[in-house]
């Protein structure tokens, strides 16, 4: 009955929902100086500022849409043949009330002025530059008609603020070479610009955009009067050089552990306008020590972890590289053609030692090299090259006085070239992508990596209805070859699993050179104007697909249907700012047509007229089939369960701010439970500094928790058993800005994970009707435990003699991970690092939880610390 209640809203809404009425476009002539320009000091004193006109007029967009705002903006816009000023005043009547959060650049703290231009004028790309009261640089590009934000990109330009008894002012001058346009004589670009009043969480915009907008950059008003300008072609160069020292536990005997090293080395990263339409971004021999550590886990699935990328090269304009597989969250949410953490990944082979070996082994494959080429033309394409080249990596040896050096990753080419066309206003947009990575195999012992593997894809995206509705296309392939080893590896994985004896679709052919796969999608929105929202999609992957050398991909052999919808209230009423209410069900199959799972979620989010905010769902997992539960077997039947969700967060204007949050998993049959806690509290003394705390505490507890598998008189055996795991995480940071360019930042994250293992049991029926069939616990007279070898022997015919044996499962794992970093970007593009990082790590197997003695023992073991001084100097041309 409800789907079928929401399958009507579907059906009937575009007939009845009243959107809102869009806003006619202003447009503001730009002054040309005919003299000096204005010196950029933040008190709009220079004479230069007495040409031009002021403009106002601005419209309130959060909370009361088309409301008036409660302060005054004005602005005016000069030019010359190098440079955009932009001198904007924020009137406001209680000076004393303004906030001028000193924080590191990008952080959006405070109150905020700024200015956004579609010098493309592609109605989709926007060049953003704003900044705070106390003068910290926020700027980042928008794409995709303002869905994707990129705060990576950190131009060159100049900015300075003053506070005075009428508000407060923003003085800026933007390089025309920072931004891309084309080479016409007269130009007409995209503007915007904004206002955050802080303390009441308004933002009033120059030219009007409904909060139900399907988009934003098309809603911008016009910068008109641009004469005579031409693009500036960039050319940066930035060397750099890094002094490390590292100190670490000495061991004896072994060489490469004599508790201390040091190295120097450079490298150098730049920009250059190949034209005016596309820039060459490269770098040599880089270094990210400065880059802050993974959060740390105890993976127990059969998937590897998705690991957001924090490397700045990597980093800024990923969005053009992006090519995501399917649209939604959730666990396959990461999944993409490319995943850029391959590109220096730790090395894929670790040789085995005896007991008297030691070895020295890298702890990431070396990047010789690598270039991004990117824009997008006056005509509307856009478009991204990406070469890198990584080294061959060796691990060294050493035993019984003898060095030795071995192959542990081999050099390796990846590419990856996107394209894009868009037309009709950037209604329309078709691309495609394409990937390679070539591996030069020499030695045998890696050929169980693919020689070569190329993915591609196709995409279509159309809208209609001032991009009210869409609808979107995609398709991709892959094809990876190797040894038979490599390909006996692939199609073994957990992605694949082709040896699951009851998918009969599937085989593992040991013959094979090669694999080929495919997928795509299928999606329609509505997205704006009303609201109500909703949408669909269809995602399919097929079993061949392998995307894991440059990319990323979780599961194959799959297809899955989504439907979406929504109600949003964005207008304060009663005791709510606004409100946000969302539904969705999904269902998945085999390629064989089998259906192995479906879902339900309802959610809802608000914010209170006191600025707390609330928010709570739950989820509904039906029974599923795991193709994944026995690591290569039968798929395994798995009983529905409950997800529940809730978090509360105070006001966040406030000098302390907190939030809470909870998450529990039950399942309907005694098969799994998990609990989730979490909190975080910030307290903010002053404009310039900060310190937050987040606890974190979790439980799992699962009736069938994976440990090996082995054989019995011709049978697998697929061993599991009861788990207790308990998780404490503790995350502290402080932050301190000296200045807008002087920061120092304090990272600490340890982590406990221990893990109880009892009630051993093997599979028997993995899809019995009734969950307690489907596995049998051993008997007491068939399991021993030895404890000088750490392991479990199974006499499973109790005649005497053990018949297999596995180690024993338990774990507790302590992690400490902290990094202490001063920044001074003592001029623009030019930066000095002075960084300490701390580890400490122990993994062993008593699998019991006493915090206060795993948190003192933490700090008893002997840590790896790491002193870093980098220095980099940007040279302009």
């Amino acid at each position: 009955m409800t789907r079928l209640v929401f399958i009507l809203l579907f059906l009937t809404t575009p007939f009845t929902f009243h959107g809102a009425k869009a806003s006619e476009k202003k447009a503001y002539p730009a002054t040309r100086l005919s003299g000096a320009p204005p010196q950029i000091d933040g008190h709009l004193t220079d004479e230069a500022w007495e040409s031009g006109t002021w403009e106002s007029g601005f419209i309130q967009h959060e909370p009361f849409n088309r409301g008036e705002p409660s302060q005054q903006t004005s602005f005016k816009i000069l030019y010359d043949d190098n440079n955009i000023y932009v001198a904007i005043r924020a009137h406001d009547s209680a000076p004393d009330s303004i906030v001028p959060r000193i924080t590191r650049r990008d952080n959006i703290d405070g109150d905020v002025v700024g200015i956004a231009l579609d010098s493309y004028f592609d109605q989709r790309t926007a060049f953003q530059f704003l900044v705070n009261a106390a003068g910290v640089k926020i700027d980042m590009i928008n794409t995709n008609d303002g869905q994707n934000d990129d705060f990576t990109w950190d131009p060159v330009w100049y900015v300075k603020t003053s506070i005075n008894e009428d508000g407060w002012v923003a003085e800026m001058q933007i390089p025309l070479q920072q931004i891309r346009f084309s080479t016409n004589e007269n130009h007409t670009w995209g503007l915007q610009v904004a206002r955050i009043l802080y303390r009441k969480q308004e933002v009033s915009f120059w030219q009007h955009i409904p909060r139900d907008a399907p988009g934003f950059v098309h809603q911008f008003g016009l910068l008109t009067n641009l004469h005579g300008i031409k693009p500036r072609k960039l050319a940066e160069f930035i060397p750099y050089s890094v002094a490390k020292t590292e100190t670490f536990l000495k061991q004896e005997g072994n060489p490469f552990a004599d508790g201390n090293s040091s190295f120097l080395s450079g490298g150098m990263d730049g920009k250059i306008g190949i034209t005016s339409d596309l820039t060459l971004n490269f770098t040599v021999n880089p270094d990210f020590g400065q880059i802050e550590a993974d959060p740390s886990e105890v993976n127990l699935s059969a998937f590897e972890t998705w690991l957001e990328e924090k490397r700045p090269f990597f980093v800024e304009g990923r969005n053009i590289y992006n090519f995501r597989l399917s649209p939604g969250d959730g666990d396959n949410s990461g999944e993409n053609l490319f995943y850029s953490r391959r590109i220096g990944r730790s090395p894929q082979y670790r040789p085995d030692l005896t007991n008297s070996e030691y070895m020295d082994f890298p702890e990431n494959t070396s990047i010789l090299g690598a270039f991004k080429l990117s824009g997008k033309t006056n005509s509307g394409w856009s478009v991204g090259l990406l070469e890198s080249l990584t080294a061959q990596e060796k691990a060294e040896t050493f035993q019984s006085g003898n060095y030795s050096h071995r192959t542990v990753e081999p050099m390796t080419n990846y590419f990856l070239g996107r394209l894009q066309k868009d037309s009709g206003s950037g209604n329309t947009i078709i691309g495609g992508m394409i990937t390679a990575t070539n591996r030069r195999l020499s030695d045998s012992a890696l050929y169980f990596l693919h020689r070569s593997a190329y993915s591609g894809g196709i995409d279509f995206w159309h809208a209609w209805k001032d991009k009210t509705y869409s609808i979107s296309m995609k398709t991709y392939f892959s094809l990876v070859s190797g040894e038979e080893e490599a390909l006996i590896r692939t199609q073994t994985s957990s992605a694949r699993y082709f040896q699951r004896p009851d998918a009969k679709h599937l085989s593992v052919d040991s013959t094979r050179r090669s694999l080929a796969g495919h997928g795509g999608s299928l999606e329609f929105m509505k997205a704006g104007n009303g609201h109500w929202n909703y949408g669909s999609f269809l995602t399919w992957k097929s079993p061949g697909l392998e995307l894991n050398d440059i990319g990323y991909v979780r599961n194959t052999d799959e297809i899955m249907q989504v439907f979406w919808i929504g109600y949003r209230i964005w207008e304060p009423f009663s005791i709510f700012r606004r409100i946000n209410i969302n539904y969705a069900q999904w269902h998945g199959f085999e390629f064989s047509g089998k259906n192995i799972f479906n879902g339900n979620n309802i959610n809802f989010t608000t914010q209170f007229i006191n600025y707390w905010s609330f928010g709570t769902g739950i989820n509904y997992q039906g029974k599923s089939l795991s193709k994944s539960f026995l690591r290569g077997g039968p798929s395994m039947k798995l009983p529905a369960g409950i997800n529940t969700w809730i978090n509360i967060r105070t006001d966040q204007r406030k000098k302390v701010k907190a939030g809470i949050g909870a998450n529990l998993f039950s399942s309907f049959v005694h098969y799994n439970r998990s609990t989730r806690f979490m909190v975080s509290l910030e307290y903010q003394p002053m404009d310039a500094f900060s310190i937050s705390v987040s606890p974190g505490y979790s439980t799992n507890q699962p009736e069938l928790q994976y440990v090996d598998q082995q054989s019995f008189l011709g049978k697998k055996r697929y061993i599991h058993a009861s788990m207790d795991q308990k998780t404490y995480s503790f995350t502290l940071r402080l932050n301190y800005s000296l200045t807008p360019d002087l920061s120092i930042q304090y990272y600490g994250a340890p982590f406990f994970s221990t893990g109880k293992y009892s009630s051993f049991k093997y599979i028997t029926n993995p899809k019995a009707p009734e969950f307690s069939s489907r596995f049998s616990n051993y008997e007491a007279g068939q399991l021993s435990f030895v404890p000088d070898e750490s392991r479990f022997f199974i006499d499973e015919d109790m005649d005497g003699t053990a018949d297999y044996s596995f180690e024993k499962p338990d774990f507790n794992a302590m992690f400490l991970n902290s990094n202490l970093v001063t920044r001074w970007e003592f001029k623009p593009g030019s930066v000095l690092f002075l960084v300490w990082s701390q580890g400490r790590s122990q993994y062993d197997t008593n699998g019991e939880f006493f915090m206060q003695t795993d948190f003192t023992d933490l700090f008893d073991i002997h840590p790896h610390n790491i002193f870093l001084v980098k220095f980099s100097y940007r040279f302009g041309l």
